[in-house]
């Protein structure tokens, strides 16, 4: 072998060595910052973030109080997730303020829930009360430009009692379960009970006595259920006029009663939606629903009811629905006081997370000196 040939065969030699070292070298390089790397635990992977916003014109020309404004209904941002057998969210919502006390933006949902069995769970934290069944429906699927009447006031959205606007939630704990399997494995009868501070989100229990609701209600038939719920409870510290310290000549607080009860029925399936509810109450209320009002007003009285029944039908499946609803609200169960409201409309689907609601509504008022008024709305909602 000559010598030029064994140079050239000993530079190719150091050449392949040292291409072999690089490549072992990134190995090594990219084997460490593996190692380095942090590995998530579950619990973080599971996180989902979801949301919503509603976007609202609405236009009436009640007597003496004309509007037409657009608006920013509101909007939500939501974590879901999941611990082992228990299942967690956290949901804040950003809105139009609507009266004293009310924080445009604040904490809505903050709960975590037990699921291991099907026939029993346990929820704990800030949540929907568990008290008829429009209240946990969430405004887009609730397919309206506002909850009924009946609802927003009984059930503790601008509650009649005067706690802030709190969308049917407090804070406790809930047990509930769905029993009785049929031949199919659907379970036809569920129940719930929850024990709350019974003042409303993001509020201490004012007078240390706890609200207990529960609610039950069978599915002979899949898509159909019938169900009623009952609640008794207080809230603490209301102003009373008629009570009067002896020493401070001043008006005392005292805790207010909230006895109330609801029969409802539904039936939904194949995008087919009927619903009818009656709600019940006794107990004092405030002079100012919703608005964090802490004064009993005696001229309400202490009863009051309402109920509505609606339908939302398909005329173009997953595209277009109809929909009508009759409401009636009686702030001191009188005629009198009633406010019956006679609506229909229109829901839109662009996509399954993009929307059109538009509806009329013909308002009877009976508080009002001139009863009749005529009411527009329309809201373009998406979901991400």
């Amino acid at each position: 072998m000559s010598k030029k040939t064994l140079s050239l065969l000993v530079v190719l030699m150091m050449g392949f060595s040292a291409t072999a070292s690089a490549e072992e070298q990134e190995v090594q390089n990219a084997q460490q910052e593996k190692k380095t790397l942090v590995e998530l635990p579950q619990w973080v992977k599971n996180i989902k973030f979801s949301g919503y916003a509603m976007l609202q014109y609405q236009g009436e020309d009640k007597e003496g109080s004309h509007s037409n404004t657009f608006n920013l209904r509101l909007a939500r941002f939501i974590f879901d997730g999941k611990i082992g057998h228990f299942d967690w969210r956290a949901q804040i919502q950003g809105t139009n303020a609507t009266g004293p006390g009310q924080p445009t933006v604040q904490l809505v949902d903050l709960y975590a829930e037990w699921r291991k069995f099907p026939e029993f769970k346990v929820r704990a934290g800030q949540f929907k009360r568990a008290f008829t069944f429009e209240n946990p429906t969430n405004p887009i699927t609730q397919g309206w430009r506002a909850y009924a009447d009946a609802i927003n006031k009984l059930s503790a959205f601008g509650d009649r009692t005067g706690e802030r606007s709190s969308g049917g939630r407090d804070i406790g704990i809930q047990l509930s379960g769905d029993l009785f399997p049929n031949a199919n494995g659907r379970r036809v009868f569920h129940y719930q009970i929850g024990v709350y501070n019974g003042e409303g989100v993001n509020q201490k229990d004012m007078d240390n006595r706890k609200d207990i609701i529960a609610g039950v209600w069978v599915m002979p038939i899949k898509g159909l259920r019938i169900g009623a719920f009952g609640w008794t409870g207080s809230r603490g510290e209301m102003l009373d006029a008629k009570l009067i310290d002896p020493v401070t000549k001043q008006p005392m607080t005292r805790s207010v009663e909230k006895n109330r009860y609801a029969l409802s029925a539904e039936y939904d399936k194949d995008e087919y939606t009927f619903r009818a509810e009656y709600i019940h109450s006794q107990g004092w209320g405030a002079k100012s629903p919703g608005n964090n009002v802490r004064e009993i007003y005696y001229e309400n009285g202490d009863k009051a009811d309402g109920w509505y029944v609606f339908g939302i039908v398909p005329l173009i499946k997953g595209k277009l629905h109809a929909k009508a609803r009759y409401q009636t609200y009686r702030n001191k169960k009188e005629w009198g006081s009633s406010v019956n409201q006679i609506e229909c409309g229109l829901n839109y689907y662009f996509t399954k997370n993009l929307e059109l609601h538009a509806e009329y509504s013909r308002v009877n008022d009976r508080n009002l000196a001139k009863h009749n008024y005529n009411l527009v709305d329309v809201e373009l909602d998406f979901r991400f």
